[in-house]
């Protein structure tokens, strides 16, 4: 049976997640809040990383990573 897709004017953050799972590019993680970006996923994390790095670099800015995993008591 085929899932009928929340359309993406009605409910886009719906619509994207449902897409995301369709495409098998990531899944629910074990950590409540988080998930894990399967292989197709993150070969377009890859593409998009690239792409972005050599911005950054054209216009002299630096890359860094902000950690988002915040403890259970906020």
């Amino acid at each position: 049976m085929v899932k009928k897709l929340t359309p993406m004017s009605e409910d886009f953050n719906q619509w994207y997640t449902e897409i995301v799972q369709l495409a098998d590019l990531a899944d629910y993680s074990p950590v409540k809040g988080t998930k894990v970006i399967k292989p197709y996923g993150y070969a377009i994390w890859e593409n998009i990383q690239s792409y972005l790095d050599k911005r950054f670099k054209e216009t002299g800015h630096k890359n860094a990573i902000f950690q988002c995993l915040y403890p259970n008591h906020l």
